[in-house]
This record gives C-alpha cells, structure tokens and sequence, in this order.
C-alpha cells in the first residue's frame, strides 16, 4: 500500500493535478479527488507540497456546502518566472513570463549574424541577465531559461544540430555553456515545440483536448500536446510537418526529400517568388537588402489590402499549408488547432479561414467532431512565449518534459 501511495503521489501525479489546477481553477480538493479518481489523502499530500513550493494557492473563497466550506486553489502566478530566447535568423526575443503564462518581459535584439560561437553565447548570456535585471527579478525566482530555434536539435544534449550562426560549430553544447555562465538551467529546443506547449500552457487548455499547434517562420513546423505531455517522437524533432512531401518529384529539399511542403508555402519561397514577379516587388517596395521576415510582412499587408498578385500568392501558400493542416488533424484525431509564428502575424486571418474551411471538409472525423481553429494572440513572440512555458513546466509539474531543477 506505502508503495502505490507513494507512485500516486510521484511526478506524473504532481504534473497531472498542476495541470488541472492550471486549466480548470479556481477549483477545489474535493472537485480534484473525483476528476482524477486518486483518494482524498493523496490529493491532500499533493495540495499540500503545491502550496509548500508556492506553486498553488488557496483564494481566500470558499464553496458552501452542506458540510465543511470548500477552499478554492489556484496557481500562484508568482510561483516562478521562466524565459523564453527565440534565435531567429536576424534577431534575438526574450520574453519573461510568470507561472501561468502572463507576460512580465519582453526584449528584441539584433541576432548573431556570422558571430563566432563564443560571441553568440556572449550575446545570449548579456540578453538574459539584461531583461531579468531590469525586470528586478531575484535570482533565485527565476526558474531558468529556454533557447528555441529552428530545428533539428538535440535536446538531450542541448545542442542545435543546425542554427544561424552556428553552423560551424554545430557541435557547441550550448544549453550546458550557458547554464555554467548563468548558474540557471538552461534548455534548448525546437520553435514549433515550444510554441506548442506555449500556447497550450498559455490559453489554460484542458489536458482533456487532443491540442495541435501549426508554426510558421522561415521553415513550417508543429506540435502536438496529449494529456498534458508534448508529443516529442525519437529524438524531440516530431512535427515536421514541413518536410511532407506535397508535390511528387517537386522542388528539391534541403532535408533530402523533394516537393516538400515548405518549398512552396513558406515565407521565404513566396518573397523569392514575389521579387521574381515583374513590378510586384517594386511596388510594394521590397527592397533588394530587406530580411525575407520583412519582406513577408510586406507582402501579407499588400494581400490584405487587397493586391491580386500578392493576394494570389498568400492564398497558394494558405491552400497549400490547409492540406498540412489536414493531415496533422487526420494523424491525431485534433479538436484543438492554434497557428503561431511570425508568418502569420500579417495576414493570419487569410490563413485561419482557408485552413477552418479544409478541415471543415475534409477532417476524418468531421461528423464527429468539429476541429477547432484560431490564430496565436501573439504569433511573432509564440516561441519565446513557449521557450518559458518549457522551463516553467519542468519545473513546477515535472513529468511532463525535460525536467528543470525545481527553484521555487
């Protein structure tokens, strides 16, 4: 009996109530013991160590019933801060965000560039202790941080395999190098990963919902969250939905194959296209020198303003990433999907709409369920956002992820 006590009491189990606590709070102990099915004296045990580390506290009201009044318990927002870098492939995000998801923080700067490896961690390490100082943060509140980037990563080892700016030295154990400078664990992991467990963690989602989320920036990702966990395959690079080949004997790929998704919908490939288009580029005064995230935004707003031949182009690249979109809910039955990630900060509505409608008729399980679709209330942050979600959920519901020393 001590032993299984002592499992229904174990991370999983933590992890499993936070959870709950986090989506469905204010909510009450007696309220926990018959959604979890675990006994009083269990629920108690963990309620009680929740409130111990400051993670959870109770509001102060209470529910009247016949017998004792109930006492609601929240999470305590305060409990720890978590952050969030996203290295993009001409700029640095920080953000901070507090337990439940909140923004506290928020620093963009000029990204690595053709630093050597030394210098991009200098200039992560600078960026970290600059927004946690001037955020007044004591050390010992903040729970640690996240590196995410474009894929594929190795985040047993906390290393990109392919990163701009390090691509000659791929082999930089960059989450181990910083957590020696910084004296905080540290993390690295993918964008599409962690602006999964972002946007999961963030909109208080139901671990009862088959939740999917759909990334864009450069290259085209996602993620998938069941029960709580994210679903990370083999080696933490599931989700590359990117890479499923859409047109037999396409365009070649980078990653081996040919006619993958992302060689013809994503950001990039459109603003190759527009500045081919005789006059388009001209007009919409994409110059020459600009960054293709800029170039992008540039053309979104042309197509929301009513451009045709920017408009044709966004609406290819919606179609196409609709037919992704479909086999993501088809492969995990979804009723949740999210679109993040700086391609669809513009012209995310364009984007919405077409993937609602495809899945509308062409889900697998449309006459059973409905999939629910929405754009991120803060697409070009999604993955800084979800690098803090990442350290947070370590480190107050391990069992779910990469485990962060608890510093709470």
């Amino acid at each position: 009996m001590a032993r299984r006590e002592s499992a229904a009491t174990g991370p999983g189990s933590r992890a499993l109530i936070v959870d709950l606590i986090r989506s469905s709070g204010p909510i009450s102990r007696v309220e926990l013991v018959k959604v979890t099915g675990l006994t009083q004296p269990t629920i108690s045990n963990i309620v009680r160590r929740l409130i111990d580390d400051g993670v959870v506290r109770e509001t102060g009201d209470t529910v009247a019933t016949r017998g004792k009044p109930r006492a609601m318990l929240i999470i305590n927002s305060r409990a720890a801060y978590g952050v969030g870098i996203h290295v993009g492939a001409d700029t640095l995000t920080c953000v901070v965000t507090d337990t439940r998801g909140g923004i506290v923080g928020r620093q963009l700067v000029a990204g690595p560039a053709d630093e050597e490896p030394e210098g991009v961690l200098a200039r992560l390490a600078t960026l970290y202790r600059d927004v946690t100082h001037g955020l007044g943060l004591p050390p010992r509140s903040v729970a640690g941080m996240a590196v995410v980037g474009p894929g594929p990563v190795d985040v047993a080892r906390g290393k990109f395999l392919a990163l701009p700016g390090l691509e000659r030295r791929a082999d930089l154990d960059l989450a181990h190098a910083l957590t020696r400078q910084l004296g905080v664990p540290v993390l690295v992991d993918s964008d599409a990963a962690a602006a999964a467990v972002g946007e999961f963690w963030g909109r208080q989602v139901s671990r009862d919902r088959a939740f999917g989320c759909l990334y864009m920036n450069s290259g085209i990702g996602s993620g998938v969250v069941l029960d709580g966990a994210l679903q990370r395959g083999a080696s933490s690079n599931a989700g590359k939905i990117g890479h499923i080949a859409l047109v037999r004997d396409g365009e070649h790929c980078h990653c081996g194959n040919r006619g993958c998704l992302e060689q013809y919908a994503a950001p990039r490939v459109l603003v190759g296209r527009a500045r081919a288009t005789p006059d388009l580029a001209d007009r919409l005064r994409i110059r020459a020198d600009d960054p293709d995230a800029r170039a992008f935004d540039l053309l979104a707003h042309a197509a929301i303003y009513g451009d045709e031949e920017a408009r044709a182009l966004i609406d290819e690249s919606a179609a196409l990433l609709a037919e992704g979109a479909v086999t993501l809910a088809n492969l995990w039955d979804l009723d949740t999907l999210v679109l993040a990630g700086p391609g669809f900060a513009v012209a995310g509505s364009i984007y919405v709409t077409e993937i609602r409608r495809r899945l509308a008729q062409q889900a697998f399980a449309r006459d059973v369920h409905g999939v629910r679709v929405d754009l991120s209330s803060n697409p070009r942050d999604s993955a800084a956002i979800g690098g803090a979600a990442l350290v947070l959920q370590g480190s107050v519901a391990p069992g779910h992820g990469p485990q962060v020393a608890a510093r709470v």
